[in-house]
């Protein structure tokens, strides 16, 4: 005989009654984030208490069940004259029963908050704390803040953890780690429902136990070192990414979603490799038929005699090493040529080049040769043909400026 809850609905009662709010069954994507909040108000208290069909402990059928629920029977909040709660779109039935110790009326509002800001961090978390788990798990300050965080949320799990060279058998430890987390995540999901009543009654208790569990556990993690080992550090970052799959699932209202989100996560995981392998076939084939653009290097003139130099000393050697060949025919060769014993002495490492010939060109063509005179006077000449009216003025008033004027074609190759 419970009211049923609409969106945008506004009731005004006195007396002691219960409220349900049915799902939707019908999925729409605009309300992936969405969510229903359901605000009780009155001026006198009253005792708001949730309802559920798990809420007999007779009906248990394991023991945990039956320890959770005798667990939510102690843990009813206090009284209070304004509370709220926040109801998930495509989550389970919600019903809750309020009880006013005086006729007073008291109002329940429902709104809709179209984008969640919890959630949409929570999922956001989730994804970068998946894609950068490999990273994460290898800081020094993620594990100092993990252990904080680790101790705060599941004091068990930590104390367990810091315990765990005391425990000489590994089962052991295993059965009581199995043991911790699940009281740890019991205790979590009555401490998230039973958040706004605590931060309003019990605020200094709440931030007492926050600031000496966050110390205390920075302490052991400091005392314990970061991670070393490289199994250490891989099981640390399985434990971050199972850890982002459950904020995944917690951050969306249409589970669908969420596992789509999880199974399109595993597989970029998995096709990091396979698609970096295929982005490097593509580079070289790329590389490979794209049509090179010939690019000239035009060089200097120290870079051009230095090549030529170069050059001539490695063609001369490949030409001493080919003659001494065996199968060279050095009988043809010695008959065709006019100084046979030059050619000897060549081939035995001598220069190509003679002293009376190098002396003979530097004599022609070096500083001061016939061949230099020639050219610069040949220079002078065309250059009095081209403005002889400019020459003969400017022999009289500036005639060294003439001589700084006089260009030298060869000077700067011979130096």
């Amino acid at each position: 005989n419970c009211s049923l809850l609409q969106e945008m609905d506004v009731i005004e009662k006195q007396d002691e009654n219960c409220y349900c709010y049915v799902q939707n069954r019908t999925i729409h994507l605009q309300y992936l984030w969405s969510t229903l909040q359901v605000k009780v108000h009155s001026r006198e208290k009253f005792r708001f208490e949730p309802i559920s069909e798990k809420s007999n402990c007779r009906n248990s059928e394991t023991v945990f069940e039956f320890a959770a629920c005798a667990v939510q029977i102690l843990w009813k909040p206090d009284t209070c004259t304004e509370t709220s709660m926040s109801i998930k779109q495509y989550g389970e039935d919600v019903c809750f029963k309020i009880q006013p110790f005086k006729t007073v009326p008291y109002t329940v509002r429902v709104t809709r908050e179209m984008l969640d800001g919890k959630l949409l961090f929570l999922f956001v978390a989730g994804i970068f704390l998946f894609h950068f788990a490999n990273s994460l798990s290898r800081s020094t300050k993620f594990f100092y803040l993990s252990g904080i965080i680790l101790g705060v949320l599941a004091l068990l799990v930590f104390v367990l953890l810091a315990l765990k060279r005391f425990i000489p058998r590994h089962s052991t430890f295993w059965i009581l780690m199995s043991g911790c987390w699940m009281a740890s995540l019991y205790f979590i999901y009555c401490f998230k429902e039973n958040m706004p009543w605590l931060w309003s009654e019990h605020r200094n208790y709440l931030l007492g136990y926050f600031l000496a569990v966050g110390i205390t556990s920075f302490a052991i993690c400091y005392q314990h070192g970061p991670l070393t080992t490289e199994l250490s550090v891989t099981l640390f970052s399985w434990t971050l990414q199972l850890t982002a799959f459950v904020l995944i699932y917690c951050g969306v209202t249409i589970p669908q979603v969420a596992y789509a989100v999880i199974a399109v996560s595993l597989c970029s995981k998995g096709l990091c490799y396979p698609l970096g392998a295929a982005c490097h076939i593509a580079r070289k084939m790329k590389t490979h038929f794209k049509s090179r653009k010939l690019v000239f290097k035009y060089l200097t003139e120290e870079e051009y005699r230095e090549q030529g130099e170069n050059e001539t000393v490695r063609a001369l050697e490949e030409l001493r090493s080919f003659c001494r060949n065996p199968d060279f025919p050095s009988w043809i060769a010695v008959s065709k040529l006019r100084s046979p014993h030059r050619f000897a002495d060549f081939v035995l490492g001598f220069p190509h080049v003679s002293p009376a010939e190098a002396k003979a060109h530097d004599e022609e063509y070096g500083i001061g040769s016939s061949f230099l005179e020639e050219q610069l006077f040949e220079t002078r000449a065309r250059s009095e043909q081209d403005d002889p009216a400019n020459s003969i003025h400017e022999d009289e008033e500036n005639e060294d400026e003439m001589h700084k004027h006089i260009s030298f074609p060869y000077a700067t190759e011979l130096l």
